[in-house]
């Protein structure tokens, strides 16, 4: 018997996130394999989440299954969330407070699928441990969110701390993603290319660094770097889960320099909307030839 394959395997808590911003709080859905599953389906991709959550918040995944994602999810104690508290109007400053956690992923959780590229996409520390990437990188080339591993659960707070497996965890990983602040508490320092130099030295082959103002790739030893061009704020969250996804799947098929600016033609256009990218391939077009330069 054939194993099931895809395009993309995601791997990450499914998320029953608060966000705050201007005094208004709302209770939305969220983590990278809700943000970063449903834009690669618009890209016309096959998928696959692997995810953990309570039993009695399963509904929520048939927004998944909906979109035509093959979903695999185990029950846990409880459904993994983060309350965003944003400070900023462009919403780039935030203080995240845990919710709940699902617990780490087994070996036994991961179903027997063949993927192009799997994707690690943890919401916080614990999800995620090395001998799982190990055993995924024995399957096929892996992308990792290395949120998953920096943000760590002190308290009633999520702060970012170094990983100190980073050496050994990186050194499987072909695809690595990091925003300024999780870059800065690898590396050190604030000079985003250096940094991306310096996490490409423990192995990663392309690093994608996501800012306030657009994306930077560093791959075979070049810079690729896009800007973000929301024509209105409503969907900061995501913003980093949808940029990785995107590159990684237009990646398949497509070099760096042209998967960072598809990357971030689709996460300006998914920061106007509060939600997961769901316009089509058209408006993407439309808007990559709008900004050519």
């Amino acid at each position: 018997m054939h194993k099931q394959a895809v395009d993309v395997a995601m791997i990450g808590h499914f998320a029953k996130d608060k966000l705050v911003f201007r005094g208004r709080e709302e209770i939305s859905c969220g983590g990278s394999v809700y943000y970063g599953a449903i834009a690669l389906r618009r890209m016309g991709l096959s998928v696959a989440v692997i995810t953990r959550l309570r039993a009695d918040d399963f509904g929520r995944l048939d927004e998944l299954k909906r979109e035509g994602i093959l979903v695999f999810a185990q029950p846990a104690e409880q459904t993994s969330g983060i309350e965003n508290i944003y400070f900023t109007e462009d919403m780039d400053r935030r203080m995240c407070k845990p919710l709940g956690f699902a617990g780490p992923f087994r070996l036994e959780d991961l179903p027997d699928i063949e993927a192009r590229v799997f994707i690690i996409g943890p919401i916080m520390a614990g999800e995620v441990d090395l001998p799982l990437i190990e055993e995924l990188a024995k399957r096929g080339p892996i992308a990792l969110d290395v949120q998953g591993f920096v943000r760590v659960r002190e308290g009633d707070e999520l702060v970012l701390r170094d990983w100190p497996e980073k050496e050994e965890g990186l050194s499987h990983v072909r695809f690595l993603k990091a925003d300024s602040a999780e870059a800065e508490v690898l590396t050190g320092t604030t000079d985003l290319k250096k940094a991306a130099r310096e996490l490409a030295s423990y192995g990663p082959r392309e690093i994608v660094l996501t800012h306030a103002g657009g994306v930077l790739v560093y791959a075979d030893g070049r810079y690729h770097e896009a800007p973000f061009r929301p024509r209105e704020l409503k969907g900061r969250t995501g913003r980093g889960d949808t940029c990785f996804a995107t590159y990684l799947g237009k990646r398949l098929t497509s070099p760096p320099e042209e998967a960072c600016r598809f990357a971030a033609a689709v996460t300006s256009l998914k920061m106007e909307k509060p939600g997961p990218f769901r316009g089509s391939m058209r408006e993407v077009e439309v808007f990559l030839r709008q900004h050519r330069t």
